[in-house]
């Protein structure tokens, strides 16, 4: 296998800039620069000398032996100073050695995958903590790297390979008598695990939700404040705001971070009766994109907007400075807006308390396809011994379809879509 390496931090001007090498020229590739090599996991101080000796940066130089780094192969890392021109010299030099070249992106992961380092949902997970924007999608990300749905899956796996192993057993043993019926046993095992599989299914929209970001419109009638609603939200003029009714045409996104979460807020047009085509088109659009939002601010009364609000939507008065509702809030002066902005991020909190661990249709799938398997081997169970061998083999397809979720089958045509996401360096 080649050695590999690439720039792991981000491209441009630094402060420092880190060279990772993974491969069995690794440490001969450093010690080629070097002329030293330092103990393994011992950060040390070097001087890089191209062929000529000439010095190209002063480096720390990181060794990890196999076994003990990120891929699973003898590694190094290189922390240059940061500029582009030191980082193109030292490329050129580690180029120039027998058998390494640089990586393509996601190498480095893809062989921690092939090294046993990770399973496949720890790899996405790290592709969604190097793109992870706020607090709850960090977490969510830490959850699945950490191994938490591969630990999930290993449970299930067990209890699965138990329930055939008595069925099969019985199989075995059909010519003879068997002193215990073990169809409770089985029954037990398939229904704790098709539980647990349907929980994890009934928790994905929220765990979606958590990792893709909600959608809040805010919702009324022509010159209701939306707009400026807007602005005060986003901390900027996202939207242009105007006396005259109908500004709004087309609907307009601002991306911020409230509770911790990924919100998209929505700007609609305003909702009324019109002859002007352009203007009813915007209409159309602010219907269709508040229907299908997680959250609706309606300011103002939603049957008066031909609209119904449901139970978990806010309704509330706006431009509170000019009507002197105690109740309602005020873009221009502030007023309940900090109280809007905390029921936000309570009412959305609250969907993510049901996130299960899964994130990604794959998963989806592949839980979906679990959990047919384990309901219809319950229902060959059901039939008697005679079907043992078909349930056996339905609680084997359900294992299968398990594995595949953390990468123990065969899943090539899965890898390609997923690494292609990957920085150069990771």
């Amino acid at each position: 296998m080649d050695t590999i390496f690439a720039l792991a931090s981000a491209a441009g001007k630094a402060g420092v800039a880190v060279v990772r090498l993974s491969g069995p020229q690794s440490w001969a590739a450093v010690a080629r620069l070097t002329g030293e090599l330092p103990e393994p996991r011992m950060a040390r101080l070097r001087a890089l000398r191209d062929a000529s000796g000439d010095v190209l940066d002063r480096a720390l130089v990181i060794l990890f032996s196999e076994g003990a780094s990120f891929t699973g192969e003898e590694s190094a890392e290189l922390h240059l100073h940061g500029s582009a021109a030191v980082v193109r010299a030292v490329q050129r030099e580690l180029g120039a050695v027998p058998g390494c070249r640089l990586a393509v992106p996601g190498e480095f992961t893809r062989r921690a995958l092939v090294n046993d380092r990770l399973d496949l949902t720890q790899v996405e997970a790290l592709s969604d903590l190097l793109e992870a924007e706020t607090e709850s999608q960090r977490r969510q990300a830490m959850t699945v790297l950490s191994g938490g749905l591969g630990e999930r899956v290993d449970v299930w796996r067990r209890d699965l390979v138990q329930a055939a192993s008595l069925l099969e057993a019985t199989i075995d043993f059909a010519d003879e008598e068997v002193p215990v019926d073990v169809t409770d046993d089985v029954r037990g095992l398939l229904a704790g695990v098709l539980a647990s599989l349907e929980e994890q299914l009934s928790g994905m929209a929220a765990a979606e939700r958590i990792r893709a970001g909600f959608e809040v419109a805010i919702v009324g009638p022509p010159n209701a404040g939306k707009s400026t609603l807007l602005n005060v939200l986003a901390g900027r003029e996202a939207a242009i705001t105007s006396e005259i009714a109908g500004t709004t045409r087309d609907v307009i996104e601002v991306h911020m971070e409230i509770a911790g979460l990924a919100v998209t807020l929505l700007d609609t047009a305003g909702l009324r009766d019109s002859e002007d085509p352009i203007e009813k088109i915007g209409i159309a659009r602010a219907r269709e994109r508040a229907e299908t939002s997680d959250l609706r601010v309606f300011l103002g009364t939603p049957e008066d907007m031909g609209m119904a609000a449901d139970n978990d939507d806010i309704v509330v008065s706006a431009k509170a400075d000019l009507t002197g509702d105690a109740a309602g809030i005020s873009a221009k002066t502030g007023q309940g807006i900090d109280e809007l902005v905390q029921s936000i991020g309570q009412k959305l909190a609250e969907r993510t308390q049901s996130a299960g661990l899964a994130t990604r249709e794959r998963h989806r799938e592949a839980f979906r396809d679990g959990a047919e398997a384990l309901t219809s081997a319950l229902s060959l169970l059901d039939q008697g011994p005679a079907c043992y061998d078909m349930t056996a083999e339905e609680i084997r397809t359900g294992i299968r379809r398990l594995e595949l979720l953390i990468g123990r089958v065969d899943v090539e045509n899965v890898l390609d879509e997923i690494f292609a996401n990957f920085c150069l360096g990771k």
